[in-house]
């Protein structure tokens, strides 16, 4: 079926996204250089998980309610004593687990995926894949804690183009605190544009988790973003949704950099 960037019926599902997207993915950091460490969240409404690592594999723990689970997962450094982890869960396929450990001020934050039926507490909006954000500290931790991630609005007015691999090029233009807009401008999706839900949330200072859920094509997206160098921004994230008919789901990690392509002024109200 031939594109029309005007009938989104025609666009590309997850699956054509796909092929060559991971072109500037990281490389991943070797998932048995996390065996023995044992990290153990406690978020504000009390919920404790235990994630130990052992034999390359992540064993999590929900202390509160006995759930387990053993899971693949693909961890990348972002910055010194931060890390993002995505979790490839088998038992729960319905499901993306995104976490970036801040080793250094004892924090946490995860982000949940849901494309089956979502928990209270996810992200408003008539999109099929939501979205959860969980802060928390990291029990482990004996030094001075640092600031929890939270929401911002920092990258508001930014407007950055991102080269996912050689053909795969986009810009994004964050509008305000719930819409982004997206427009390809090389790759399969050429000439293609949206807007669509986001979150944002920092990390540290320049380091921030950027989210977007579609309403086109059923996906989600978590994106860690270090811009503390407008000139060379560098991003690690993960596409989750639904395949094409139904039966399973399309997870995969991708990479990018960036650049600031311009900064929409603050407006002042017309009197």
């Amino acid at each position: 079926m031939a594109t029309n960037t005007q009938d989104s019926s025609t666009w590309l599902p997850l699956s054509g996204l796909q092929p060559g997207f991971a072109g500037n993915r990281a490389v991943a950091l070797a998932p048995e250089s996390f065996d023995g460490t044992t990290l153990t969240t406690l978020d504000d409404s009390g919920t404790e998980i235990r994630h130990e690592f052992a034999d390359g594999r992540l064993h999590w723990t929900i202390t509160n309610s006995g759930q387990t689970g053993t899971d693949e997962f693909e961890a990348y450094a972002v910055d010194d004593e931060l890390f993002y982890i995505q979790v490839h869960h088998e038992s729960i396929p319905d499901e993306a687990v995104s976490i970036v450990f801040d080793l250094r001020a004892g924090t946490c934050l995860s982000v949940l995926s849901f494309a089956g039926d979502a928990p209270e507490g996810v992200e408003p909006g008539p999109t099929a894949v939501k979205q959860k954000f969980v802060p928390s500290i990291i029990l482990e931790h004996t030094g001075e804690r640092g600031a929890l991630p939270h929401r911002t609005d920092t990258l508001i007015g930014r407007r950055i183009h991102w080269q996912y691999s050689d053909t795969h090029s986009y810009e994004h233009i964050y509008l305000n605190e719930d819409w982004y807009t997206w427009h390809c401008l090389a790759g399969p999706e050429v000439g293609q544009a949206d807007t669509d839900l986001c979150s944002y949330f920092e990390l540290r200072k320049g380091i921030y988790v950027f989210a977007w859920r579609e309403k086109v094509i059923s996906c989600a997206s978590v994106t860690i973003a270090d811009h503390r160098d407008a000139s060379a921004i560098r991003s690690w994230g993960v596409l989750f949704g639904p395949n094409d008919d139904g039966t399973g789901f399309i997870h995969f990690t991708f990479g990018a950099k960036g650049r600031l392509a311009s900064v929409t002024p603050g407006i002042t109200p017309i009197d």
